[in-house]
């Protein structure tokens, strides 16, 4: 019991930062301005974090990120509400997407 109030207490001091995921290459992403929500009914992605004001979406598949940019919220909304969020991912965000409709460029 004592160990449990120490472990609850210790959760409640710690120091909160801002997460952020690594997109590889040495890029990483806040997300203070993303909304992120784990998926469990997916087998291929596991989450998704979305920025309405900068359009971006980041795809969390097998356990790499994958970001796009300029994504719209309806397209987003979409792949929320596919019955196969895999499917959705790889024909509209991959297949779609490869002229470079959602590329992220440098700034």
């Amino acid at each position: 019991m004592v160990r449990a109030a120490a472990l609850i207490l210790s959760l409640f001091s710690a120091p909160i930062g801002a997460e952020t995921v690594d997109l590889g290459n040495s890029t990483t992403v806040d997300l203070s301005t993303f909304e992120c929500r784990d998926i469990n009914r997916s087998t291929i992605v596991q989450r998704v974090c979305y920025s309405t004001g900068e359009r971006t979406l980041l795809v969390a598949v097998r356990g790499s990120y994958q970001r796009y940019c300029g994504v719209p919220a309806e397209t987003y909304d979409a792949l929320m509400i596919a019955p196969s969020m895999g499917v959705f991912l790889n024909r509209v965000l991959r297949i779609a997407g490869a002229d470079d409709r959602y590329a992220c460029r440098a700034a």
